[in-house]
Parts: C-alpha cells; structure tokens; sequence
C-alpha cells in the first residue's frame, strides 16, 4: 500500500479467505423447500499488516514484543494502526465496487487480534514465531460504552424514544476520524453539528461552530489539525448528556 504511485510502501497487507464455499456450488442455485433453518457454514476473511521494514534480528523482534507484552496501551496502538490500513482497504474496496455496504470493521468485530512477528511467508499465512493475542471482545471494555445500550436498543425499536439525526452522523465522524479519513470527517461533523444546533438548540455545542468550519477547510486542503477530534468528542458528549437526561 503506498499513498501515491512513486510514493514508498507504507505497509503491506495480506488478505486470505477461509473455509469458503466453492463458487460452483453456488451458481445456478434455486430456491427450494426447507423443513428447518440450520445455521450456514459461513466463510472468515484473514488480514495481516505487515511492516515495510524487517526487524534487524530476531533479538530485536523478540525485545520489541516483549515490551508490548507487558503494555497494553502499546498493543491497543499496534492493533489501532493495522485496522486503520484495513479500513483504507475496505474504502478502496467501496470505491472500486460501488458498495455502500462494504463498511469499516473495528477490533471488536474480529474474531482475534494477534501482535507478532515471523518470517515473511509464515506470518502471511497467519503463522508466528512469537505473538500476542488480544482478549475477545466481551473481555475487553469499549473504549466509548454507550449507557445502558441493551435499554435504549429496544426503547428505539419499540417506538419508546427516537434518535437524534446527528448521531447517525457524529458516528459516522468518529469512524472516519479513527480511519484517518480527516477529510470526510470535516464534512460529517458539519453535516452533524447543524443538525444537532436544528435538533437541541441551545443544548447544542455552538461554540464548535467556527472550531468544525476550520478544521473542515483544513481537512479540505489537505492539512491536519487537532480542532477536529475535539469538535467531534464535543458532539459526542452532548449527545451523552442527552441520553443521561442531564
């Protein structure tokens, strides 16, 4: 993966398909009758990022993982930069395709993290010399936990409350600013703020206002700038607020 065709390789990714059905079992397929609805064998995807750049030695490679060993903030870091290639590739894939549908995955979607290193070829096929792998999921606590979300996911289904249109977009701001997509972040979080100002009013974060207009011109340019992470963190708390009553 480069950032421009001359441009020097900032990562390689790997990308394997598991245990999927033969395409020829799947063509010509009709409809027909069924007495029950077991669960399908479904195929699993496998994607490694590796570095441009080998370690010096195996003695290097075995202290930079020992560090990472006893640091789980320098693993969430690893883990965070490799799903942000990952993502780029899911948005070149929705480009290419035209598939609104391809969206970005998190670690939470993953059926497991693992932080190692090997040989080329090894690693490529998901072997390690020596890793480290993250905890499922349902161990780990969500970096943005929504309060009681099990509650308000039946309140909305149920008609019992409506969701603002903004956080639609403030969320859809947040994935892309974790993607490093600065530029469709500026516009998301304008789009978000407007609504929020249209939906809350006063209660809204106004004074980001003139803060998302900048950093939007900025992303616009192609220049990166901190008022937009904490434009958008602003609309994140509001809505917060909100759902608390505060």
């Amino acid at each position: 993966m480069r950032g421009r065709e001359d441009g020097p390789t900032e990562a390689v990714l790997v990308l394997r398909t598991l245990a999927a059905p033969e395409r020829r079992l799947l063509r010509g397929r009709r409809p027909r009758p069924v007495e029950s609805a077991d669960p399908e064998p479904v195929p699993t995807a496998r994607a490694t990022v590796v570095r441009p750049e080998p370690f010096g030695s195996c003695e290097e490679a075995e202290s930079w993982l020992a560090v990472l060993r006893g640091n789980d903030e320098a693993v969430g870091a690893e883990v965070e930069a490799a799903f942000r290639v990952v993502n780029r590739a899911r948005a070149a894939q929705r480009a290419a395709a035209g598939d609104p549908y391809a969206a970005d995955v998190s670690p939470d979607h993953a059926l497991a993290c693992r932080v190692g290193y090997g040989s080329g070829e090894a690693v490529a096929e998901g072997r390690f010399a020596d890793a480290v792998e993250l905890p499922r999921a349902g161990a780990r606590r969500p970096r943005r936990s929504m309060q009681a979300p099990d509650e308000r996911f039946a309140a909305l289904l149920g008609g019992r409350e409506k969701a603002l249109l903004a956080e639609e977009h403030v969320l859809r701001a947040r994935v892309d600013l974790n993607a490093g997509r600065e530029r469709e972040a500026a516009l998301e979080a304008r789009i978000a703020l407007e609504a929020l100002i249209a939906e809350l009013g006063e209660g809204a974060p106004v004074d980001q206002r003139d803060r998302i207009r900048s950093a939007a011109g900025a992303a616009l340019e192609g220049r990166t700038t901190a008022e937009l992470e904490e434009a958008v963190a602003a609309m994140e708390a509001t809505i917060r607020r909100r759902r608390l009553g505060r």
